[in-house]
C-alpha cells in the first residue's frame, strides 16, 4: 500500500533543551524531537508519547504534522531512538518532504510462505538475511512494506535481490549482486561421529594413563630390587 494518504500528527514547540529536561519531558509521558529539512528552520517539538506510538502504528510513510495549530506539512521519520530495553521512543527526527520530489528512505521487508518451503518441510532452516531495503520514490508512492514470496525455495538456495519485482515509482538502491533476501541451510546432524571418536579418544588416554602407570609401579620395584640386592651384596 503506498503512503497516498496521510496521518494527521500535532506537535508542540518545545522551548527546553539539554538532557535534563529530556529526562523531565519522558517522565511526564512526552517525547522530544526535531523536526527539520525543506524551507523551514529545524525547531524542537514535544509530543505525547502515547499518541506518537498509535499515530506511527498506523500511519504510512507519510505524516501530516502541524506545530502548535500551525499550517499542516508532510513529513517522513527519519529517525526514531529506542530504549535498548523496553523500546519505548525516546527522540524522534521528522524531515519535512516536498510531496512532488523523489526521497530516499528505507522500508519493511517482509517474508511470506516460509512454512510451505520444500527446503524447510525437509528440515531445512530459512534465515531471512534482508530485513529493510533503501529505496528512492515520491513520497506518495513510498510504500508501507514489501513483500516476498520463498514457498519455493529448496535446501541451499539463495535467493537475491532480483527475486523483488518494486512497484511502479519505486527504485531498488541495494546492490542486487550482494543483497541476500533469505537462504535456506540444510538441518544441523547430532555429531554422532565425533562424540565415537572422542568417547574413542578418551579410552585410549585413560589406557596409555594406565600402562604408564603400570610401567612406572614397574620401574620402581625394579629399582626397590636392585637397591635391595644391592644392601645385600
Amino acid at each position: 500500500m503506498a503512503a497516498t494518504d496521510t496521518t494527521k500528527l500535532d506537535l508542540t514547540k518545545r522551548e527546553e533543551h539539554g538532557s535534563r529536561a529530556m529526562r523531565r519531558l519522558r517522565r511526564a509521558g512526552r517525547v522530544p524531537g526535531v523536526i527539520y529539512g525543506g524551507e523551514g528552520e529545524p525547531v524542537a517539538f514535544e509530543v505525547d508519547a502515547r499518541i506518537l506510538r498509535n499515530t506511527l502504528a498506523h500511519a504510512h510513510a507519510v505524516v501530516e504534522v502541524s506545530l502548535d495549530g500551525g499550517k499542516a506539512e508532510p513529513v517522513v521519520v527519519k529517525d526514531l531512538q529506542r530504549h535498548p530495553v523496553r523500546g519505548e521512543i525516546l527522540h524522534a527526527d521528522l524531515l519535512r518532504i516536498n510531496m512532488n520530489e523523489t526521497i530516499q528512505t528505507t522500508i519493511v521487508l517482509e517474508i511470506t510462505g516460509a512454512d510451505e518451503a520444500p527446503g524447510v518441510v525437509e528440515g531445512g532452516v530459512l534465515n531471512h538475511e534482508t530485513r529493510e531495503l533503501n529505496i528512492e520514490a515520491l513520497p506518495g508512492d513510498i510504500p508501507d512494506s514489501l513483500t516476498v514470496d520463498v514457498s519455493k525455495m529448496e535446501i541451499n538456495e539463495t535467493m537475491g535481490l532480483d527475486a523483488i519485482t518494486p512497484p511502479n515509482g519505486v527504485t531498488l538502491l541495494d546492490d542486487p549482486e550482494t543483497t541476500v533476501i533469505a537462504t535456506v541451510t540444510p538441518p544441523t546432524l547430532e555429531p554422532v561421529e565425533d562424540e565415537i571418536e572422542t568417547e574413542t579418544e578418551l579410552v585410549g588416554d585413560e589406557a596409555d594413563q594406565a600402562a604408564a602407570e603400570a610401567q612406572a609401579e614397574g620401574d620402581t620395584s625394579d629399582e626397590a630390587e636392585q637397591a635391595t640386592g644391592g644392601d645385600a651384596a
